[in-house]
């Protein structure tokens, strides 16, 4: 009786846990990860302020050229990438580490598909004289959608030692039952996923801001 009056006693205990405590059980990789993730966001909220200031400031008026249809391309395809990304943690609980392997495969392919497109987009800039040591709302455009694009390679780097890692589990049964129980892994794909959906949505945004300031 005293036991249990002594347990219901205890600070915390049969409450929900706060937010503190859920960010002291939090793996130190993945809280690390969101502070890198609020420090890229501030980067470019700084770089779109300035972007949106400095053209606003220009005389040059808004529209002046037509906007890069590959950057318009490219935003297709990292949706698709974001939507292919969001199938492995379904594919890693369900054990199927075969179609797992096509699915980051996929994601790869298409973050690469994307990266061509940005190059493209770039060169359209060009090909309408927007140049890089030009007009300064134009040196801009390059360099936010390059930042974004290295903080992509980034995130593909991350995904092809994973891919490789998934591709040598999926050759060996013992290998596959290893690979899905480790919590290191499970640790790794949730990672990615984030990182891969915040790209996305990072992208979205300054789509959206180019197209108003553009």
């Amino acid at each position: 009786m005293n036991s249990d009056k002594e347990h219901k006693d205890k600070v915390g205990a049969g409450r929900p846990a706060s937010a503190l405590q859920r960010m002291e059980r939090m793996p130190v990789l993945l809280m690390m990860l969101y502070l890198g993730l609020i420090g890229v966001t501030v980067l470019f909220v700084v770089l779109l302020v300035a972007y949106a200031r400095l053209r606003y400031s220009n005389s040059a008026p808004i529209g002046l050229y037509p906007f890069p249809r590959y950057f318009s391309l490219s935003t297709i395809v990292l949706l698709i990438s974001s939507y292919t990304i969001s199938q492995a943690k379904r594919l890693y609980q369900q054990d199927d580490v075969q179609t797992l392997v096509r699915c980051l495969a996929a994601t790869l392919l298409l973050s690469s598909v994307f990266a061509g497109l940005q190059v493209l987009g770039w060169r359209e800039l060009r090909t309408q004289g927007v140049l890089v040591d030009g007009v300064a709302s134009g040196t801009f455009v390059y360099l936010i959608s390059g930042l974004h694009v290295v903080h992509l390679l980034g995130g593909m780097l991350f995904l092809l030692a994973l891919l490789l890692r998934t591709m040598h589990a999926a050759r060996d049964g013992v290998r596959t039952l290893v690979f899905i129980r480790n919590p290191y892994r499970r640790l790794q794909l949730h990672m990615i996923t984030v990182y891969w959906h915040f790209i996305d949505v990072l992208w979205v945004v300054l789509f959206a801001a180019f197209l108003f300031l553009y």
